[in-house]
């Protein structure tokens, strides 16, 4: 692509060449005046009708076109008045046949062609001017309006798929909260009617479980505040060996965790533990982690010596994976040479990606989908 500096040389060079080439130079002054304004072409860059008056001259000298050429184009583009435009179109015109008409006799015919001629010179240029810089604006505008309409797009998509999230987490919250309630209720009213001291422990705990759970799907839905806390690990281990599962638990390192990536290593657990309840109950688990940097979690169980209580597969560690990758972090699952299994994940102690999402249905709804 040629440089602006090497095409401005150009332009200002061949009008120039085009006017010493002339041969025929009607009055004394006509050459000077049409390379004056050549050479000063360069100032239709800023002063487009300065350039133009410049031409002037030049026109009614017969040589001064070529320059007079390039100074309308530019003067077409540049003016955005048309009564203006066609004043310089004018103006040029009676410039060239002014000097005709003062010192020589012609017939209307030819006068009339030679008038028309010389308008089509000064219009042409100047209306080619006008319409490459009105396509141009044409253009910018059909482009910012694509944009615009694609950003309008963008913004009702995000919009629908928000009002969705929120219409699902009010179906969830209402319906599981009902349930939840209802376990909650019924607990309380057996743990204080049953005789049995182990019945009345055991309804006590289903009670506390399902007001967790009410209290963790409504944080997750952003009902409550987003600093709910979770258990321990310690605590859900412990509630897992009152299930009646062999749990090892082996903590090392003190690195501080962000939230989402606490809450993730809190549901890598929980799920491990609930699918060794579902697929291999009777099974021995060890749990290890690492609060280091990065935190390594691994859950590992043997083959279970009672028959599944599961009705199928479910969709728990891919919704487990998601939650682990939004937290920064990588989940490997794998089947051991012993029939046990095995599911482990790294993790960045540091912010995720979920830290600085807008709890209220956003993440909260993935959280409650994947708890």
């Amino acid at each position: 692509m040629v440089k602006p500096a090497l095409r401005e040389i150009l332009t200002v060079g061949i009008t120039t060449g085009v006017v010493l080439l002339t041969q025929d130079r009607p009055f004394p002054w006509s050459l000077w005046t049409a390379i004056a304004a050549s050479l000063l072409l360069s100032l239709r860059l800023r002063w487009p009708w300065l350039a133009s008056l410049l031409c002037v001259p030049a026109v009614a000298g017969g040589l001064g076109w070529a320059p007079a050429l390039v100074a309308q184009y530019r003067l077409g583009s540049k003016e955005k008045s048309i009564p203006v435009q066609v004043f310089w179109v004018l103006l040029m015109t009676v410039a060239s046949i002014a000097p005709v008409l003062l010192t020589e006799t012609i017939p209307l015919g030819p006068l009339l062609l030679a008038t028309a001629f010389a308008f089509g010179l000064a219009a042409a240029p100047t209306a080619l001017g006008a319409l490459l810089t009105t396509r141009k604006e044409l253009t910018q505008s059909l482009y910012e309006t694509r944009r615009a309409r694609a950003a309008e797009l963008e913004a009702q998509e995000t919009s629908a798929r928000a009002a969705e999230r929120a219409r699902i987490a009010r179906e969830i919250h209402d319906a599981v909260g009902h349930h939840a309630t209802l376990i909650a209720v019924e607990s309380a009213a057996l743990a204080a009617t049953a005789p049995d001291p182990a019945v009345r422990e055991t309804a006590l705990r289903l009670r506390a479980l399902a007001k967790e759970s009410l209290s963790e799907m409504r944080a997750a839905l952003g009902l409550l505040n987003s600093d709910t806390t979770y258990p321990s690990l310690q605590e859900l281990v412990d509630r897992a060996r009152v299930a009646g599962v062999s749990v090892t638990l082996t903590e090392t390192g003190d690195t501080p965790l962000s939230p989402a990536v606490s809450r993730a290593l809190f549901r890598v657990v929980q799920e491990s533990l609930t699918n060794v309840t579902k697929h291999a109950p009777g099974a021995t688990v060890t749990v290890t982690v690492d609060r280091a940097s990065p935190v390594r979690v691994a859950v590992v169980n043997g083959p279970g010596d009672l028959p599944s209580l599961a009705d199928g597969g479910g969709a728990g560690l891919h919704g487990l994976s998601e939650r682990v990758r939004l937290a920064g972090g990588t989940l490997t699952t794998s089947y051991r040479a012993d029939g046990g299994f095995s599911v482990s994940a790294v993790l960045p102690p540091g912010k995720s990606k979920v830290d600085g999402q807008d709890s209220t249905f956003g993440g909260g709804a993935r959280d409650a989908a994947t708890a």
